[in-house]
């Protein structure tokens, strides 16, 4: 980790919960996603970042939410860097703890704002993520106050997802099915029935990130999901389409601020 830079990542190993408290003067996020709700709250300093095509900021005490598969990057905004907190919440959690509120089958929020400012939910966020050092049912109790608090201040209900072009949701699916294949641009191209630079400019549209982005980072979910049981981090690197260890560790810390031993401490 460079200079100035630390990371600690905490791991739930029964449920999607996942935290990590960080400073970071010089890292820099390659555009990425995450497939569960992840909230963090900036405790010093400021971070850029991009989402949804504009141009964000986080400063002390702001709130970031970001929805699964909204595509980010992110780095500091100023010279001393910045300290957050984040949290990756698996939607099964966070549809659990709203059906239990409502006591009926609830669907899944939609957080329009990435960048919040609001002080009951910053102080939310640093509960839960004090609570990961707790027993499981100070772990619940804070889990379910911190997401109907994020839900109620800061979501709204899912909007209707337009339709995608046929050709772009067959290519998509290719990359899931495939990840570990060395695809080249023709592959995708002929798979999607049109040419290569209709299906790139349709997919970064649809998806808000290059077909070679989003191939990277579904090996990168199951390297993650190996990693999870205990694989050692080479055999995880081969079987999800990585070059070899290193390649994986490269990837892993431009999108996770983290190196895949540091993930898969307990």
């Amino acid at each position: 980790m460079a200079e100035g830079d630390w990371a600690n990542y905490w791991r739930a190993p029964d449920r999607p919960l996942e935290a990590m408290h960080a400073h970071f003067e010089r890292h820099v996020y390659h555009r990425h996603s995450h497939d569960t709700y992840s909230f963090g709250v900036t405790e010093a300093g400021a971070q850029a970042f991009t989402c949804r095509g504009a141009a964000r900021t986080s400063a002390a005490g702001m709130v970031m939410a970001f929805n699964p598969d909204e595509p980010h990057d992110g780095h500091p905004a100023i010279a001393d860097g910045f300290t957050y907190r984040i949290v990756h919440i698996g939607p099964e959690l966070i549809r659990d703890v709203l059906g239990d509120a409502a006591q009926r089958p609830v669907g899944l929020p939609l957080f329009v704002e990435p960048v919040l400012t609001d002080a009951v939910l910053a102080g939310a966020l640093r509960r839960l993520h004090a609570a990961f050092a707790d027993s499981g049912l100070a772990q619940d109790e804070a889990l379910g106050a911190t997401v109907r608090a994020l839900v109620g201040r800061g979501a709204t209900r899912p909007v209707r997802s337009r339709a995608l072009p046929v050709g772009v949701r067959r290519v998509r699916e290719l990359l899931d099915a495939e990840y570990a294949r060395d695809l080249r641009a023709d592959d995708l191209a002929e798979a999607a029935g049109c040419s290569r630079y209709a299906l790139h400019r349709g997919f970064v549209t649809a998806y808000g990130m290059a077909p070679s982005d989003y191939q990277r980072q579904v090996r990168l979910r199951e390297a993650r999901r190996l990693l999870a049981t205990g694989a050692p981090p080479a055999d995880a690197a081969l079987a999800a389409g990585f070059a070899d260890q290193a390649h994986l560790t490269r990837w892993f810390k431009r999108c996770y601020g983290v190196t895949p031993g540091v993930f898969q401490r307990p």
